[in-house]
């Protein structure tokens, strides 16, 4: 293996695996390896122990996971692998990755951790399982209960073994590999390789091979980089507030799977916006459809991929946002290189949740860019640039004197109304919009629905081959409501419009969200007015 090789070269189907995992893989909505898996799957499946120098969002769960699962047997309920983290909360998030690269494999993970009734843990031990992924302290718990044992153990890792150094944890990972047999394989990945570490590595690892993602000089072109510190939760509602108080072209938004662009795409949309995706399971048309209203200003924000958003080379894109922090700095500089181009100011903007400080402080330092902290815009400051935005319309309407059949209307409308009290519903159309509650969403009166009826929208369409049946019996089952009493339902691409009896509409729209038809989460929300 290359160690130059770069991820844009290469496929998961280039690793030799299983079609268990490439399937695995792809329903996780991975498109392609990133530069620690090309480099460690390889070395990990020939059995060298390893020395990964990389941070939390390179993708080194999976560069070691897929590995693992591919070599465990299922059939085989003795723990094949034990990956030892510093936090509960690495524990938990690393076995249900694992479970999710072992699905079709039947490959089973299970966290053990303090805080978490043992018994439960024993039960679930005793029953059988392939991996375990714990914290130390409760690993030696289990070990000196004798309800986990390691001698069968063929795959050790130590999962961010400088923050388990710099936690007093030394002792506890000695003692644990000493109950492993000395065949084992082991692998280490750590964000910096002190002292501590190369001891452990010296007396516990055979010839390690050392990978590591290249810290090369990097540079961005002159862009503002600012990152918010937001959670998983809150990421939506952050975007909201910078689209509406930004005053841009185009809106950039990278994901790092083809089901978090749908999601986010389908979130955008529920919430008014002109936005699409684009991923690697578009078709070529459909791309380049999608490609052509973007160029053509028809979408405020394109949503996609890395894989997808190569080649993409439009001036006029003002802000790209990383909705998900990049998984390396080569990953950062090329997205956001796709702002500040033909002489023009950029925006970056990344949203990072609190355990990712390291993995921003990775890629300041790799690409020698300072990336600010920022403040998400308060609703009244979201007001005040709609307010200076519509302003500077008003004054080129002015300018270019073009209203004078609106002058007319004005005086008729003055007959029984205060100037001022039409300006100001004038005013409150243009920033909100007729019919809208809370947020800009539309209303239950307002969906261009006949009389007693809802119009919904629902975030699923033909590309899943969603039937009126489907629609029809989804909205019976889960809002207990009768399949007649649903009106006309318009099957689109990527979404449907369907009517609901008004009285129903909100049990309608609980009942449906984070449903699941054609194999992935729906949403639904009330239409917003025909024309």
């Amino acid at each position: 293996m290359n160690s130059d090789v770069q991820s844009d070269t290469f496929k998961f189907t280039n690793l030799n695996l299983s079609k268990e995992i490439l399937h695995a893989v792809s329903s996780m909505g991975f498109e392609e390896p990133t530069p620690i898996q090309i480099k460690t799957i390889p070395l990990v499946m020939q059995g060298n122990d390893i020395i990964g120098q990389a941070q939390t969002g390179t993708g080194k769960t999976a560069a070691y996971g897929i590995p693992i699962i591919e070599k465990a047997d299922p059939r085989n309920l003795m723990v094949h692998a034990i990956i030892l983290t510093p936090t509960r909360e690495l524990a938990i998030q690393v076995a249900e990755e694992m479970n999710k690269i072992g699905k079709f494999k039947k490959i089973q993970s299970i966290p053990i951790y303090g805080g978490q009734s043992i018994e439960r843990q024993i039960r679930a031990l005793r029953k059988g399982v392939q991996v375990v992924v714990g914290t130390p302290g409760r690993v030696i718990d289990h070990i000196q209960r004798k309800t986990l044992r390691l001698h069968h153990i063929k795959t050790v890792v130590l999962d961010e073994a400088d923050e388990m150094l710099d936690m007093g944890f030394i002792d506890d990972i000695t003692t644990i590999l000493k109950e492993t047999p000395k065949e084992r394989q082991t692998l280490l990945f750590s964000a910096t390789i002190p002292a501590g570490i190369l001891k452990i590595a010296n007396h516990y690892m055979r010839h390690p091979e050392k990978v590591a993602i290249s810290e090369g000089t990097l540079t961005t072109p002159k862009i503002n980089h600012i990152f918010y510190e937001v959670r998983q939760p809150e990421k939506m509602d952050a975007l909201c507030r910078l689209i509406d108080a930004e005053d841009s072209d185009l809106f950039l938004v990278f994901c790092h799977t083809k089901r978090e662009v749908d999601d986010v795409a389908a979130g955008l949309k529920l919430r008014g916006y002109e936005a699409e995706a684009i991923h690697g399971d578009f078709s070529q048309n459909q791309r380049e459809a999608v490609m052509q209203k973007f160029r053509k200003g028809m979408i405020d924000v394109l949503v996609a991929t890395d894989v997808a958003a190569r080649g993409i080379d439009i001036s006029n894109i003002t802000h790209v946002v990383n909705y998900g922090i990049p998984q390396n700095p080569e990953s950062y500089v090329h997205r956001v290189g796709r702002t500040g181009r033909a002489g023009r100011e950029g925006v970056a903007i990344t949203f990072v949740t609190p355990r990712e400080d390291k993995q921003l402080g990775l890629i300041q330092r790799v690409a020698k860019t300072k990336i600010k902290r920022g403040q998400l815009p308060s609703r009244h400051e979201i007001m005040e640039a709609r307010l200076g935005r519509l302003r500077e319309r008003i004054e080129e309407f002015i300018d270019d004197k073009q209203f004078d059949a609106y002058s007319s209307m004005v005086e008729k409308l003055s007959e029984s109304l205060k100037p001022s009290e039409i300006a100001a519903a004038l005013l409150k159309f243009q920033l909100e919009g007729f019919g809208t509650g809370e947020e800009g969403k539309p209303s239950l009166d307002e969906t261009g629905a006949p009389e007693g009826m809802v119009r919904l929208f629902i975030t699923v369409g033909r590309e899943q081959k969603v039937r009126p049946g489907d629609i029809v019996k989804l909205i019976a089952e889960k809002a207990g409501i009768s399949g007649k009493a649903v009106g006309n339902i318009k099957i689109l691409d990527k979404f449907t419009f369907v009517e609901v009896p008004k009285d129903s509409a909100d049990k309608v729209i609980d009942a449906v969200q984070k449903s699941i038809i054609g194999g992935r989460k729906i949403s639904a929300a009330p239409a917003r007015p025909r024309g």
